[in-house]
């Protein structure tokens, strides 16, 4: 179909891989195809380097006498043994082998190191990510979603309630927060003292930190914040009120007169003219003010090292008496040794950025301390970055500069993806597995003996890892109800999780949009409800840097014009940059073509002049993420709705027979191309064969290229797979080209609803409150109708009391229910089946009885009875109707037969024969029929390879059923089958368009009865007028009037978020379409007006409506809520033990209790005995239960009303209050009919006694 595309912009940048982050973040983990010399300090071999030590420098796992070192050398990754399909078919997970190098060195007495063993260790099994980023484990696909936390690094804020010190000083607290390890919170008290805690424990002054890290004495303290000046003995005069900086001693006898930090009174200045020659004090900036440093030295405990490191340990250790060496050592290992304590390459980065003037300063200005500039490669804390920490929040309490920080700020939040996530993990179970190793180290009796496999068991890593990928809250079961769907998923943010926020603690400031979001967080696309704001979307362009933090493209304008060069940018960077807006005007030469431009900068919007300009947006749905950007016209739409719009999208079910928009908006290809919902060619080529099932291409390269279609394969989400191939045979094909449609595209494009005739108005109340009425076209033409598979598993096992068995000899089923079994008990392909239907047969072992000797005896002669067998088969649940299409079965090799295993063979082999004699056949036509040599050649050589392949498949398949398949212990065998079903369109399922314009089918009319147009044709859908106006989605009007005109221009109109058609030119597209229609001798009257308006008739009556009606063809969408997955009987099902109540939920098959809503509805119709039915004996009435089946069962009538048992709560509930309760009947006056119940003991009377009626 042609497209005509109303963009005015055409993007710098073409969109990136749309799951690079997954990929990119799990390959960087790996490093698998990297060898061992090469790879780079990161992800796995990351972890294995802090756990175990580098062997290059001589580290590794020491026993305590130091005598024995494990060290750790590679790993290598072996290719996974089974593909991600075959996992999914047999509930397996997608893995590769870990195998890890370790060496053995033994210390010698000597002093000499020797080395006793080097060997390869098998790990554990690791899950491998498939190619569309997911993970398959257990058989079931799984995406890690990529987590939004508070960045490493150190920040800055003022006092959550803004309080004042007692100088009339700002407060503020700084954090200093690692990646791992403790954190360093600073924060002033009400008397200006500089406290800090240390890994959140109580408070220490600042200065006995910084004691503890080697600035010991007060004089190393003052010089290190205060500028001093010397002042010599006739400048003491002035010296009053000065504050010394260094002690001042007597220069004969060394008395210290005055000590450091103190301040100099009147009385001491005669003193001091005759003991000292000179002192230092220091150096006051009036204005400033700056007396933080003095006050916490005055508050200091400490004063000395030792007593400031034993301050430090006894507070985070709460310990008594320990020598000075171990609290020393506890403190360098918690913050200064890699090993405790990590801030990561971004928390180095961003501690340098922030703190980095300081830092310079202080090695320019502190040469005598040794300060250096820490170097990206230092991922510990250092002295300096505290003492940069203790001056920027002192010049901010002096109010002499710097900036607080926004916790909301996407430079202070980065993204951990799944190789960072799986890091952790790992990390965590090598320390384990760390520890436990060392032990078997040091318990080994001989030494010389020992080796890596002894004492390395990776059963506490095996752990780790599959607690991570089952039950971790960020590994996620796929979204696979449509292509979108499955992609969205990959590219998800969420703030939750081990080490993220709780959605009942996170404020509105964390879940609301925040500037730095532009181009890189969607600011649509987010979940309703309680994780709203949470769970975000990754925006079209935006990509995830080394340091985690998002990145989106901007291109360079120098001069007011606009260059080629494109840089990707941090939000922290772009702080720094007037950004113009992408859709800002340009002239010939791509300049800024207005004198002044609207632009943004950190988060304003600002009018500049073009010089002043730094960058342009890439384009306009740079903003968006793909859902958003799927939204034609998403400029005319209200934010709430976009968001459901964007939300429900992904919700919607691939049709049996897909349709592309109309209408749409330029990323279908892409988004369809990237979620591998499509398959494309590898190569060029020519196409040389296309069955159902695969694509043969002859490549340019002389080879053929074989593309197997999947068929009718369950997701997640129990909607179908089924690829359809787009080429004929001897089509010429392009690399990248789409050569076969899968679920929800057309064409190589994503196509999730149908283009539909719409007519705005009401139709006799059926569409009222947002209901849809629809032609009954819609569902004879299965314009939506929808494929569902739905797996149902059973399991035989060996039990206590003998073994289950899968058979079709089942006790007391009729021969009528056995019709579709086959002779193991397994139903036949192609059946069709409904609830209650036998799936598999299945028996199990009565539980113990007494049996006597005579009994038993028989048993042995004549085998078992069928009496002594329960029936346990799969039977077809409520509401399921379908067809069989698909059986697997998996037998444990022990318990599969030599008769079976035979059987199994000689089919395979039989199948094999018929494949190979139909290849051969294929082979002589196709050589036949050419007559040029080169070709015949070419044709007997893609033949041979099918040959080949066959082969090598027939030979997999025979060794598979040789080695019989891997099941868990006890279960004998397992059983699948696939029911697939048809769902057609019916009145209550749920439909909507791109707009968040959302609605439940209210009615489904024949076509006759619909509204038709002045040419006879009748509509498809008349949805409500009065959805529009209060919603502002005016977006779905202009759609579908531009729908009108693409549907008989036959075009594809491509409206690109912010570049849709205007209203101009979709009124000048409906002329173009009306004229077309004109030269076609459509009459006038047949035609509607510009803007898409015409008189419809009634389809009962022939009479036209009264005013016109606005019509035309919008893309409309079903979702996933169908009706006949919801709908459920409610008066019938079994009762809970416990409560004797009926079960809640379609799931338990409950019938539940009515509540108050449903009580009036009956009460407006009058049904009292209904009512009074349901209300005791149908809820929990037991005793009046019991009578009712007993009357059932003898044929009485009953009529005796009995007392629910949740009255007799309510009584109890108030005899506990101390009310004597009696039941009086209203139209009898006092007079008493009887007792709440006879079997209650007598309740003790209230002084006043309470009648109620």
């Amino acid at each position: 179909m042609k497209q005509i595309s109303f963009a005015k912009l055409k993007p710098l940048v073409s969109l990136p891989d749309l799951l690079e982050l997954q990929k990119n973040s799990f390959e960087d983990f790996l490093q698998a195809n990297v060898a061992p010399k090469d790879r780079k300090k990161q992800g796995l071999h990351q972890a294995f380097l802090d756990v175990f030590g580098d062997e290059s420098k001589g580290e590794g796992l020491v026993t305590s006498d130091g005598s024995l070192t494990l060290q750790y050398l590679y790993y290598v990754i072996d290719e996974p043994r089974r593909t991600p399909d075959e996992a999914r078919d047999r509930d397996m997970t997608y893995e590769s082998q870990l195998k890890v190098w370790f060496r053995f060195l033994q210390k010698l007495e000597t002093g000499k190191i020797k080395e006793l063993a080097e060997q390869e260790i098998y790990l554990c099994e690791l899950p491998v990510m498939t190619e569309s980023g997911s993970f398959v484990i257990n058989g079931a696909e799984r995406v890690v979603v990529a987590q939004i936390h508070r960045s490493p690094g150190v920040i800055f804020e003022e006092d959550e309630e803004k309080k004042v010190s007692q100088l009339g000083k700002k407060l503020y607290k700084a954090s200093v927060i690692p990646y791992r390890g403790a954190w360093l919170d600073f924060e002033y008290d009400l008397n200006n003292i500089l406290y800090v805690h240390i890994d959140k424990k109580r408070k220490i002054p600042v200065t006995t930190l910084l004691r503890a890290i080697g600035i010991e004495s007060n004089e190393e303290i003052i010089k290190l914040f205060y500028t001093t000046e010397t002042l010599n003995k006739r400048q003491f005069e002035h010296a009053e009120t000065r504050v010394l900086a260094e002690d001042a001693v007597d220069r004969k006898t060394g008395e210290v007169i005055r000590e450091t930090g103190q301040e100099i009174r009147k009385e001491h200045i005669n003193i001091l003219k005759e003991k000292v020659e000179e002192i230092e004090v220091i150096k006051f900036d009036p204005i400033l003010n700056d007396i933080t440093v003095l006050y916490t030295l005055q508050a200091d405990p400490a004063r000395t090292r030792k007593e400031a490191v034993d301050i430090i340990y006894k507070i985070l250790r709460t310990a008594g008496f320990i020598t000075p060496e171990i609290a020393k050592d506890y403190l360098d290992n918690l913050l200064f040794k890699p090993r405790k304590y990590g801030l990561t390459k971004v928390g180095r980065y961003k501690l340098n950025k922030k703190l980095g003037s300081i830092l310079g300063e202080l090695e320019e200005k502190h040469k005598d301390f040794n300060f250096t500039v820490p170097s990206e490669k230092k991922h510990t804390l250092t002295k300096e970055d505290i003492i940069a920490t203790i001056k920027y929040i002192i010049n901010l309490n002096n109010g002499a500069g710097g900036e607080i920080d926004d916790i909301d700020h996407l430079g202070n939040r980065r993204i951990r993806a799944v190789g960072e996530l799986l890091e952790n993990q790992v990390r965590i179970g090598l320390i384990n597995l760390a520890r436990f190793t060392r032990d078997r180290m040091n318990a080994a009796d001989k030494k010389s003996l020992i080796t890596p496999r002894n004492v390395v068991n990776p059963t506490s890593l095996v752990i780790f890892i599959n607690r991570f990928f089952g039950t971790s809250q960020l590994s996620q079961f796929l979204d696979q109800t449509n292509p979108l769907a499955e992609i969205t998923h990959k590219r998800r943010f969420s703030a939750l999780g081990p080490g993220g926020l709780h959605r009942k603690r996170a404020g509105f400031e964390v879940r609301d949009v925040h500037y730095t979001h532009y181009g890189r967080i969607c600011p649509i696309e987010t979940p309703e409800g309680p994780n709203i704001g949470l769970i975000t979307s990754m925006a079209c362009y935006a990509r995830v840097n080394e340091y985690g933090l998002i990145e989106t493209p901007y291109c360079r304008v120098a001069n007011g014009k606009l260059s080629d060069k494109v840089e990707y940018m941090t939000a922290d960077r772009e702080d720094e940059y007037v950004i113009a807006q992408a859709n800002t005007e340009l002239d010939r030469n791509n300049r800024i073509a207005k004198k002044s431009v609207s632009c943004m900068y950190r988060g304003d919007v600002k009018v500049v002049a073009p010089q002043k300009v730094d960058f342009m947006d890439i384009s306009p749905k740079q903003v968006v993420s793909l859902s958003t950007a799927l939204i034609p016209f998403l400029e005319h739409d209200d934010a709430n709705r976009a968001l459901m719009g964007s939300n429900m999208q992904r919700q919607a079910v691939p049709l049996f027979i897909t349709e592309e928009p109309l209408i749409a908006t330029g990323v279908e290809e892409k988004i369809a191309k990237d979620s591998y919902a499509v398959i494309t060619a590898q190569q060029s080529g020519e196409v040389v064969s296309v069955t159902a099932n695969q694509i043969a291409v002859y490549n340019d390269d002389d080879k053929v290229d074989i593309y197997r279609l999947k068929k009718y394969i369950r997701t997640n989400q129990d909607t179908c797979i089924n690829f359809i191939p787009i080429v004929s045979k001897g089509d010429k094909v392009k690399k990248g080209e789409v050569i076969a449609d899968g679920p929800g595209t057309s064409n190589g494009k994503i196509a999730l609803g149908k283009n539909v005739l719409v007519a705005f108005m009401s139709w006799e109340g059926y569409n009222f409150e947002d209901a849809v009425v629809m032609s009954e076209r819609l569902v004879r033409e299965d314009i939506f109708t929808s494929v569902h598979i739905k797996v149902f598993r059973i399991e035989a096992r060996d039990t206590k009391i003998g073994p289950e068995e899968i058979t079709r000899d089942i006790p007391n089923v009729g021969a009528d229910d056995l019709l579709n079994l086959d002779e193991s008990g397994i139903v036949r392909m192609g059946a069709e089946v409904g609830p209650g239907d036998i799936l598999v047969g299945k028996t199990a072992p009565k539980g113990e009885q007494q049996v006597t000797m005579e009994e038993r005896l028989l048993k042995a002669i004549f085998g078992k009875k069928a009496e002594d067998v329960v029936d346990e088969s799969l039977r077809v649940p409520p509401g399921v109707r379908g067809k069989v299409i698909g059986i697997e079965i998996s037998v444990r090799w022990e318990k599969m037969t030599r008769k079976n295993e035979a059987k199994r063979l000689e089919e395979i082999n039989a199948t094999f024969k018929n494949l190979a004699k139909d290849l051969k056949e294929k082979s002589q036509n196709a050589v036949s029929q050419k007559q040029d040599k080169e070709e015949r050649e070419k044709i007997k050589k893609y033949y041979a390879q099918k040959e080949k392949e066959l082969e090598e498949k027939k030979k997999k398949e025979q060794k598979q059923i040789e080695r019989g398949d891997e099941l868990p212990i006890t279960v004998n065998k397992v059983v699948k089958v696939y029911i697939s079903a048809r769902r057609k369109i019916q009145v209550g399922d749920k439909i909507a368009g791109r707009h968040g314009n959302k609605g439940v089918v209210g009615k489904i009319l024949p076509v006759e009865d619909m509204p038709y147009l002045p040419d006879g044709t009748p509509v498809d859908m008349i949805l409500s007028p009065l959805s529009v106006p209060s919603r502002m989605n005016v977006g779905q009007l202009m759609e579908t009037m531009l729908g009108w005109a693409a549907k008989f221009l036959n075009v594809s109109m491509i409206c690109p978020v912010f570049e849709s058609a205007t209203e101009e030119e979709i009124i000048e597209k409906v002329r173009e379409a009306k004229t077309f229609l004109r030269s076609k001798e459509v009459p006038e009257k047949y035609l509607p007006t510009d803007d898409c308006r015409i008189t419809l008739y009634d389809g009962r009556t022939g009479e036209p409506f009264m005013e016109k009606i606005t019509i035309g063809y919008m893309y409309m969408m079903k979702l996933g809520h169908l009706v006949e997955d919801k709908i459920h009987a409610r008066s019938t099902g079994p009762y809970s033990l416990i409560t004797r109540q009926p079960l809640g939920g379609k799931a338990q098959f409950g019938g539940q209790r009515l509540g108050e809503m449903e009580v009036w509805a009956l009460e407006g119709y009058g049904a009292a005995h209904t009512l009074q039915e349901f209300l005791t004996v149908k809820s929990d009435d037991v005793i009046g239960r019991t009578r009712v089946y007993e009357s059932i069962i003898k044929g009485e009538v009953f009529s005796e009303t009995g007392v629910p048992e949740s009255f007799i709560v309510l009584v109890r509930e108030l005899q506990g209050l101390g009310l004597n309760i009696e039941l009086l009947h209203s139209s009898r006056g006092d007079k008493e009919i009887r007792e709440v119940k006879e079997s209650r003991p007598e309740p003790v009377k209230a002084s006043v006694p309470i009648k109620t009626l």
